[in-house]
């Protein structure tokens, strides 16, 4: 009886042992894994906001596996040509929430247009460049007011009669955009340093032509109307 006591304590003793090399293990290898480094992107220099990236000001900088977030950027190539949003510090690892492709500009299959001011009839007071937007027709010959493209345009500049881009100078609505905080977005809109005088959108050529075709009758003017996909922070 005490034979086989004695072999099944020592069977399990055995266990007990192997479970606590293998837990030993199993930390030691967390512990290594943890302090592994990756190499990502950060800036040479300060860049300020609104600089087109170029690999010349990228560097690579290692930072310790457990502390990379996803929206780190490890490859240089993925951030030239891309616009700066807000500044990047020097040595900061780049987060790509940071910068944009040139979202502003108009696609290849688009050009940047200024609507003349005789073409419109209102503009919603709280639109702000990069701002998507709906634009109605309202005429006066009888065919009433309609929605004149499906979809969404989106605004490439919006400034004062002295060519000042609207803004509120003391919160960029482009950087509180790119933070996602809408909260910031709402409030620069109030805070504007002027009135809406010129609008610029990106368009197709038929886009264009069909405004123009409508509004150099002087029979249809626009509606341009701002929507909530520009406060849900979309590109």
């Amino acid at each position: 009886m005490n034979r086989r006591r004695n072999l099944v304590i020592g069977t399990v003793a055995a266990v007990c042992s192997i479970a606590m090399v293998y837990g030993v293990y199993v930390l030691q290898v967390r512990q290594i894994s943890l302090q592994q480094t990756v190499q990502v992107v950060v800036p040479k220099d300060f860049i300020r906001a609104g600089a087109v990236i170029t690999e010349e000001m990228l560097e690579l900088k290692p930072v310790f596996t457990a502390a990379l977030s996803p929206s780190m950027v490890t490859d240089k190539k993925q951030l030239v040509g891309k616009e700066t949003v807000i500044p990047l510090g020097r040595g900061e690892p780049v987060l790509a929430w940071k910068l944009n492709r040139l979202h502003l500009l108009p696609r290849p299959n688009q050009a940047t247009f200024q609507v003349p001011k005789e073409y419109v009839l209102s503009i919603s007071n709280g639109i702000r460049a990069g701002d998507q937007v709906k634009v109605y027709a309202s005429s006066t010959d009888g065919g009433g007011p309609r929605k004149l493209f499906e979809e969404e345009i989106t605004v490439a500049s919006v400034k004062t009669s002295a060519n000042v881009e609207i803004d509120n100078p003391k919160s960029s609505n482009l950087q509180s955009k790119a933070e996602g905080d809408e909260v910031k977005m709402y409030l620069s809109r109030l805070e504007a340093n002027g009135p809406i005088d010129h609008i610029n959108l990106n368009l197709t050529e038929e886009q264009w032509m069909t405004i123009d075709r409508l509004c150099s009758t002087k029979k249809t003017k626009l509606v341009i109307a701002f929507t909530a996909s520009s406060l849900a922070g979309e590109q």
